[in-house]
């Protein structure tokens, strides 16, 4: 048998001597798109984070406000104090609904919401007043919850005055005056919106003695807090029941009476 050629035994030394092979074709492509993708990444990454913070796009131009009722849109806008120009994402809306709360006691409750791609709305719901309270000849609204959170020089509307006549030995109690204005600010709240109308003064002279005095010299006894509702209904049938008397009495609502035809 014939012996290898020069060149086979040269071939097969070079083979053996342990040098690497040349990278595969597929495999170098491989590699050079997962360094394309990781920088398409990280330029992605960087385009977002300078079109939310840098660039000119995202930026608050406008401020909206609704549902307010006494308050201004200005008033509201002044007391959120967001700059026009600064990122939108950037913005803490819990923050700014807190200052809202803060600096304006007439809001209950407020909605920051961000309105892509410039704008910022306030969404305001104010606290109702069910009471006034007389101080220092002006009132102070009181909401259905006791809450006093604004001062005006005449009473709203349709809004009675409380007036609390609690002896000394009460109030310094286990009932004290601000105790029995959230009770008595509860009763309001509960008073039908067809007597509410007619109501000018809540009196309350302990916890379970409140009662209502209406036009025409009509009076309504009704107790304490509790039971609202049920004292509620039963008020606009005892009324509708005995339109002609003046003085009725719901504070058992199970056992109303009505009296002084």
């Amino acid at each position: 048998m014939a012996g290898s050629t020069t060149a086979e035994r040269g071939e097969r030394k070079h083979l053996g001597s342990g040098s690497p092979r040349p990278p595969r074709p597929g495999r170098l492509l491989r590699s050079r798109m997962l360094i394309i993708l990781l920088l398409a990444v990280v330029l992605a990454g960087c385009g977002s984070i300078w079109l939310l913070y840098g660039s000119p796009w995202l930026r608050v131009q406008r401020v909206s406000v609704s549902g307010t009722r006494v308050l201004t849109q200005a008033e509201v806008r002044e007391a959120a104090g967001v700059r026009l120009g600064t990122p939108l994402v950037s913005l803490d809306t819990d923050a700014i609904a807190a200052r809202l709360r803060q600096k304006l006691s007439r809001i209950d409750s407020v909605d920051v919401v961000r309105s892509w791609p410039h704008g910022i709305g306030l969404k305001v719901t104010e606290r109702t007043p069910v009471l006034v309270v007389g101080k220092g000849g002006k009132f102070v609204e009181v909401d259905g919850e006791g809450v006093r959170f604004a001062t005006v020089s005449h009473p709203p509307v349709g809004v009675p005055v409380l007036e609390l006549t609690v002896p000394r030995t009460v109030g310094q109690g286990r009932f004290g005056t601000d105790r029995l204005l959230r009770e008595a600010a509860r009763v309001a709240r509960d008073i039908p919106a067809a007597v509410a109308r007619d109501t000018r003064t809540v009196k309350v002279r302990s916890y379970d003695s409140v009662s209502l005095e209406l036009t025409g010299g009509r009076s309504v006894l009704w107790g304490s807090d509790e039971k609202g509702v049920a004292k509620s209904t039963t008020l606009t049938a005892l009324m509708k029941a005995a339109s002609r008397a003046r003085h009725f009495d719901v504070s058992v609502p199970t056992a109303p009476a009505s009296s002084g035809s």
